[in-house]
């Protein structure tokens, strides 16, 4: 779940992207995986749902490395990009499977927020390299 006021526009990385709509300082927890809200599922569940199913799935959700699952974030956090020097980080506070993300610096109003996805995408290079269905 998104816990700061974003927006979706242009992305000059990919496609549409998600930018903030308020200053963030440092520090801020910008996403947290909120039960109920979000959605987590099994690898093997991933093959039981229908065809368009499976590629919303592979376009917009992650595979966490730390625990195999699926993550699809229910709000507009699917479309988070990628950069190599990311804003946001994602970070695990005490007993969270899932973690969460925060600023890695203070973020400007109209500033594209990014990830690096290799840090904690099992899925990265089929996203980034073109070996499959990418949605930003």
């Amino acid at each position: 779940m998104l816990m700061v006021k974003t927006k979706l526009g242009p992305s000059a990385i990919h496609g549409i992207g998600l930018f903030a709509d308020q200053f963030i300082p440092k520090g801020t927890t910008t996403w947290r995986f909120v039960p109920g809200f979000d959605l987590k599922i099994e690898p093997d569940e991933l093959l039981r749902l229908s065809e368009p199913a499976r590629k919303l799935f592979w376009t917009y959700a992650y595979v966490d490395k730390k625990n195999n699952h699926y993550i699809l974030c229910f709000d507009d956090e699917r479309f988070i990009n990628h950069s190599e020097n990311p804003n946001i980080i994602q970070k695990r506070v005490g007993r969270e499977v899932e973690g969460r993300e925060v600023a890695a610096r203070d973020i400007q109003p109209g500033e594209e927020l990014t990830v690096n996805y290799y840090d904690f995408d099992k899925d990265a290079d089929r996203k980034l390299k073109g070996l499959g269905v990418y949605g930003g």
